[in-house]
């Protein structure tokens, strides 16, 4: 009986406190809804507060013109209200939140002009973040125009170094991290694009500039990997060129260097990267050794890796019809670059080659001869210009050597003329190439050999070079022979000569008409229209 007792008090002792919870927590809420508003007394009625609010209320709704209204009307009435700051950045957030390419330019307007007139307010870092976001919510893929993204890189950057203490720091540095993410990804696949074609130095122009401007990239271990292969591919090259063995030992030997630099920065750097095993391999494969990294870069490497998000099945199907670009592997710490380093182009690459080939070159002087006759300057462009690989020196090497001709024994007694003989003279007419011209004749010399230029003339030879004509002699009156003219042909059987009329065909029957009883060969006449047979006799089509 106590027992039941003590049951029923405890049940109605609970029923009793749960108004009591009510209540308090009505009251805690209605308390969190009146602090919600930072700027003055909640309970005030001043108009300029009541338009405040109205103009909350609608932006709230989606009702974004009448927000702006209301508020624009609040400036107008009280331009010295305590809410003409708040009011000034709402009518930006009307833009903001409504979207498109139009109201997003019209909302960076404004915050911009919000910047200028409250610069020292904890607003005013808001306002620049904001111009951020407008630039990264219209982000596209990689391979699409990058203006919005180097945009968006510009504003976090500037957020950052102009508001260090605001409390969007944290925010900032992220959407930076992401912004460099996909511009880093940008030149990457471009690098990867010149490699599959062969085009080094702008291979090598791309990985990097991505190497050094964009550390926290996701994908810098392959970057660094393919900058490595690059380098080792110009060391091949090299190898198979027609130089100096001291030279082109020791150009080999700076290629082979910058690839080893290239591997080592992957084994030190991210040391808990994929691919590092990969760098490892190559320095092993080459005879370098293969560096260790210290605590810092293996705390370093760890917390970078570690802070990445997997790539799930989901994010896949999203890049399928998100317009925009994927940084879910972008790093969540580590601190982004906030200036510019200065980027590696093509032309600077092609002009460190040249700059190498000619210190090689310098270090032994080069041979006399035709393997070198094109000097330092020309064997360096041949080789960086064509990237053909093996033979880009020797090439260009004789191009400024004359060809050589064989001498031909005279034919005569005298051994100071050689006598060849024109079998066709028009043939010769573009000049002489592969032998000795024909000498001039009546003057005992010989024409310059075959150097690509005509053989002089005689003044009075005309078109035959030299050549008399075919006529008669002039103390004879003998005729020429008659052209010799080919027979008439036979007359054919069915032509009709000019005045005869056909003939008419006999056939025992009235004249002109045919015999109905002549038997016709059906057999040898053309048809395309087949006799049908069987079950065909039956479709009438």
């Amino acid at each position: 009986m106590n027992r039941f007792v003590t049951q029923v008090s405890a049940v109605c002792l609970c029923l009793a406190m749960v108004p009591c919870a009510n209540a308090a927590s009505k009251k805690k809420k209605k308390q969190t809804d009146l602090s919600a508003n930072p700027l003055a007394n909640v309970n005030s009625k001043q108009p300029d507060k009541e338009l405040f609010d109205k103009a909350m209320k609608a932006m709230k709704k989606g009702k974004y013109d009448v927000a702006r209204l209301d508020l624009q009307t609040l400036l107008n009435t009280y331009p010295d209200t305590e809410y003409a700051m708040r009011a000034k950045l709402a009518v930006g957030d009307t833009w903001y939140k409504e979207g498109g390419s139009a109201a997003l330019t019209q909302a960076e307007q404004e915050y911009k002009d919000f910047i200028t007139f409250f610069p020292n307010t904890p607003e005013a870092a808001e306002a620049q973040m904001k111009v951020g976001d407008i630039y990264y919510q219209q982000m596209a893929k990689p391979d699409r125009d990058a203006q919005n993204v180097m945009h968006a890189e510009q504003e976090y950057r500037q957020m950052l170094q102009q508001f260090p203490d605001s409390p969007l720091v944290p925010r900032a540095k992220q959407r930076l991290r992401d912004v460099q993410e996909v511009l880093a990804q940008r030149q990457f696949e471009v690098g990867q694009f010149y490699a599959s074609h062969e085009n080094w130095p702008a291979t090598i122009a791309r990985l990097q500039t991505v190497a050094d401007s964009y550390p926290l990239f996701s994908h810098s271990d392959q970057t660094l990997i393919t900058l490595g292969d690059a380098y080792v591919t110009q060391a091949q090259t090299a190898e198979r060129l027609n130089l100096p063995p001291k030279a082109k030992v020791e150009l080999v030997k700076a290629y082979n260097d910058r690839a080893a630099d290239a591997y080592d920065r992957v084994v030190t750097r991210y040391a808990m990267a994929p691919h590092v095993e990969d760098a490892k391999d190559r320095l092993i494969a080459m005879g370098r050794p293969v560096p260790e990294p210290t605590q810092e870069q293996l705390a370093e490497s760890e917390a970078e890796e570690g802070s990445r998000t997997s790539v799930k099945l989901k994010d896949r199907a999203m890049l399928l019809v998100k317009p925009g670009p994927s940084t879910v592997r972008a790093a969540r710490v580590g601190e982004p670059a906030l200036t510019d380093t200065p980027q590696t182009t093509a032309p600077d690459v092609r002009n460190s080659t040249v700059a190498m080939f000619n210190a090689a070159l310098k270090s032994q002087p080069l041979p006399a001869g035709p393997s070198y006759g094109g000097g330092a300057t020309t064997a360096s462009a041949a080789a960086v210009g064509t990237g053909t690989g093996a033979g880009a020196y020797a090439a260009g090497s004789n191009t400024g050597n004359a060809v050589e001709m064989e001498a031909i024994p005279s034919g005569t007694s005298g051994g100071n003329s050689t006598s060849v003989e024109i079998v066709n003279p028009g043939a010769n007419s573009g000049g002489a190439t592969g032998s000795e011209a024909a000498p001039v004749a009546g003057t005992g010399t010989e024409a310059a050999p075959g150097n690509g230029a005509a053989p002089a003339a005689p003044a009075n030879s005309g078109a035959e070079y030299g050549l008399k004509p075919v006529v008669p002699p002039a103390d004879t009156n003998t005729a020429l022979p008659p052209v010799d003219k080919p027979a008439e042909a036979a007359d054919q059987v069915n032509d009709v000569k000019a005045g005869s009329a056909p003939a008419q065909v006999q056939t025992g029957t009235a004249k002109g008409k045919k015999n109905p009883n002549v038997p016709v060969d059906k057999s040898k006449e053309s048809s395309t229209k087949k006799k049908k047979k069987g079950l065909d006799k039956l479709n009438p089509f």
